[in-house]
């Protein structure tokens, strides 16, 4: 018998947060979150995403053990502003059995029907800066912190609960020595001189910081045309600057202005924690800390995290600028591999800027869809 319980106490957060390190205990494969981050971002007090968005969690319970869980999200930003009237959920984990993942998807669709939304989508999170998407390719390979794992029978019950792919994404990955300086740098030159356009560089973190709201600004004009985009909001901003900024090294952090020192491009790529997050197994203290200090000094791995170019500087190449950059970073660093986040498929544009690099899909995932 399947018991479906609401998430209310400080034990059901912990019993939320930590469900996975059970079903994925055996993985090879699977990336640990950091256990206190979890909790922070469901915590309306820590995460300010709650003054425009609700999540209201839930845990399946059989014989008084865990076996499931899920939580349902309403950004309003989105349902009111943009008026698309979706009921969003994620962090769905249950054992491989169809009564657990119906029970806990059937109280999202209740929350939903209850507020007269039109369909569920997921698994998403609360804004585009969360993890995104179930795979459905590449199980034997290994996840990254700002994705989420998931066993392959996931499909199967989404397809046997009346799901429909919504949306898809990729994930790929190139080895540095893919990257020939030949197919940007005259052109970067030439942009440069064109546009009259500078990159900056870091070496210090304070040096980042008040170019940061500008950034997030940015991201939210160049990426406001994508499906699904919810702007980030001058609090979240402040938020993601402290969780995010101080964990990524400075020097990959690339920004391009112009004459009067407006910002038009801007890209960020953190180091590969994977390794480090695995040995860590979500705990910081009291040495997990540590690894982290290492892998961000030592790992020959790369992740891009974004990158957004302002829209009246779209398809002039100013990306060059920034591959340039990144490419005598890279050198210097001893960088042997490149990842990318999940990017949607039908995004051309961030496409044709790799295409150069001989990019290998390493993870599809999608979003799915029901009505309501």
């Amino acid at each position: 018998m399947i018991t479906i319980k609401k998430v209310t106490t400080k034990a059901d957060y912990k019993a939320f947060v930590k469900f996975p390190f059970k079903i994925y205990k055996d993985s090879k494969y699977w990336v640990p979150p950091i256990i206190s981050q979890e909790l922070a971002t469901f915590d309306a007090k820590k995460n300010p995403i709650f003054n425009d968005a609700e999540a209201t969690l839930f845990l399946a319970y059989k014989d008084s053990t865990v076996v499931g869980r899920v939580a349902g999200i309403i950004n309003w930003l989105e349902v009111k502003d943009q008026n698309i009237q979706k009921m969003r959920f994620g962090w769905f984990d249950f054992i491989d059995d169809l009564e657990v993942s119906k029970a806990l998807i059937d109280e999202v669709v209740k929350i939903g029907m209850e507020n007269s939304l039109d369909y569920t989508e997921g698994p998403v999170g609360f804004s585009n800066l969360d993890k995104v998407g179930v795979m459905t390719q590449g199980f034997d390979q290994v996840s990254n912190m700002i994705a989420w794992y998931n066993h392959e029978y996931y499909i199967k019950h989404y397809e046997a609960l009346g799901f429909k792919v919504e949306k898809k994404y990729s994930e790929s990955r190139f080895p540095f020595k893919n990257v020939k300086p030949e197919f940007f740098f005259k052109a970067q030159e030439l942009i440069k001189r064109r546009y009259k356009l500078t990159p900056l560089k870091f070496t210090k973190t304070s040096q980042v910081m008040p170019y940061v709201d500008r950034m997030f600004d940015l991201f939210n004009e160049s990426y406001a045309s994508l499906s699904s985009f919810v702007a980030i909001t001058d609090i979240q901003k402040a938020y993601f600057k402290k969780k995010f900024i101080s964990f990524i090294n400075p020097e990959y952090i690339k920004f391009v202005v112009d004459k009067d020192d407006n910002l038009v491009a801007f890209a960020i790529v953190m180091p590969r924690f994977a390794a480090a997050l695995q040995k860590m197994n979500g705990k910081l203290l009291p040495v997990g800390f540590l690894k982290l200090l290492k892998a961000k000094k030592e790992s020959k791995d790369v992740m891009f995290y974004l990158i957004g170019v302002h829209p009246d500087y779209q398809n002039k190449g100013v990306h060059a600028v920034i591959f340039n950059e990144y490419y005598n970073t890279f050198t210097e660093k001893g960088i042997q591999t490149c990842y990318r986040t999940p990017e949607l498929e039908d995004n051309e544009a961030i496409h044709k800027i790799w295409k150069h690099f001989d990019p290998e899909v390493y993870v599809r995932r999608c979003t799915y869809k029901k009505v309501l």
